[in-house]
């Protein structure tokens, strides 16, 4: 074999891994190791009320057997009927993937053929949808490295599509039932006629087709904000934080001063007597930078950021300024909008509070962003807490560096 043939060989489990399933659905099969039970899953960092949800099914690994065992062409063991566990997943408790942009995979992303036919890799999903039949993949390729290398998983929401770019997200629709189900596509395949998209097996259980194997669904490519040519897709929920900032009214820079606002409703300009009914309506205080008193007995004001700029003198004791002093950083709240968290940061910085900062995290494969203010010395951060509770933001978390 000549080496440009050699390194073609070596190249096509990764390029064309999937989906050489034949007609109907996986016959079932006797539990094994890689049947798995719900495990108790860690929950995501706390941000109240809306935590992230975590699948109970622990990932799947590579099974190193299932390596090569290709032909030409690129299917994997078509002389092997594929099989699924006698037990149904409960899909409700596994939460849909991320909609979000990825860059592209290393492999699987080339125009290739398949037993003669040739397919070619989209440059733009945006807009594709698409109706056809749909099939789904077992326990044959659970455990296999994907198209794009990934590891399959038939206990998440994956997918193979023979041209959209890997990965990429698109909504899943049964036609039969309106069930729906947002998959993350990162294989190649089916390579049957009259079919657009082979599910995972968790896939086709919540779009119930699990029994019957195959179904008629129309596919609509997801864009990064997780909207689709004809539906929307659900984003990430917001935290207590995010919705709290939503609320507000569009903020506007005035060019002539640093840190105040001319407040926009409905595209125009509010008036005072406009904003002051605003603030009314919803109870929000004008937030002064200082601690408002409250007796014994009385209840808490409602917890709201006022969206005005204020006049407070920015913490400048020598405490607060030292380098050597400083060591406490004061966690104000956690968003999972860069948006919101970023006009929350604005907020601050008009309160003259300079030390406000944002910090961005990757929890559990989710994008959250810390707005903290530090670090500054142990006897600056009781005078400084008390502002940020007069500000509506609650009580901030201490963390000590």
């Amino acid at each position: 074999m000549s080496t440009p043939m050699r390194l073609l060989a070596a190249m096509l489990p990764l390029v064309l891994a999937a989906c050489a399933t034949t007609g109907g659905a996986p016959r079932a099969a006797a539990p094994d190791a890689s049947t798995r039970k719900p495990v108790d899953a860690t929950p995501a960092e706390g941000i109240a009320p809306t935590p992230r949800r975590v699948s109970p099914y622990a990932p799947a690994q590579e099974d190193l057997s299932k390596r090569g065992d290709y032909v030409a062409g690129g299917l994997f063991r078509p002389g092997v009927a594929d099989t699924v566990p006698d037990e149904i997943p409960d899909v409700d408790l596994i939460p849909e993937p991320e909609v979000r942009d990825e860059p592209r995979a290393r492999s699987g992303n080339r125009d290739y053929a398949v037993l003669g036919q040739k397919y070619r890799v989209l440059d733009d999903h945006e807009g594709y949808n698409e109706e056809g039949g749909a099939s789904y993949y077992g326990k044959k390729f659970h455990g296999r490295r994907t198209s794009s290398g990934e590891v399959y998983d038939m206990y998440a929401f994956s997918a193979a599509h023979k041209s959209l770019p890997l990965p990429s997200f698109a909504r899943v629709t049964n036609l039969d039932n309106g069930k729906s189900v947002v998959v993350r596509v990162n294989d190649r395949g089916p390579f049957h006629k009259g079919r657009i998209i082979d599910l995972s097996y968790a896939a086709a259980v919540k779009l119930g087709y699990r029994e019957r194997g195959t179904a008629r669904v129309r596919v609509e490519a997801l864009s990064a904000d997780g909207v689709a040519v004809a539906s929307a897709a659900p984003v990430a929920a917001a935290t207590a934080m995010d919705k709290l900032v939503q609320a507000l009214p569009e903020q506007k820079p005035v060019a002539d001063t640093g840190n105040r606002f001319d407040m926009h409703q409905d595209g125009r300009t509010m008036g005072a007597d406009e904003f002051d009914a605003w603030m009314r309506a919803r109870q929000i205080r004008v937030a002064t930078g200082k601690p408002t008193p409250v007796a014994a007995n009385a209840a808490p004001a409602p917890a709201v950021v006022a969206p005005v700029a204020v006049a407070a003198a920015p913490v400048t004791t020598a405490a607060a300024s030292s380098p050597a002093a400083a060591g406490i950083t004061l966690q104000v709240a956690s968003f999972s909008n860069q948006r919101n968290a970023e006009q929350a940061l604005s907020l601050l910085r008009g309160a003259a509070i300079a030390q406000a900062q944002l910090q961005d995290a990757d929890i559990n494969g989710r994008k959250v962003w810390r707005l903290r203010i530090g670090p500054v010395s142990e006897a600056a951060t009781p005078e400084l807490a008390a502002r940020i509770v007069g500000l509506g933001f609650g009580q901030p978390q201490r963390i000590r560096n």
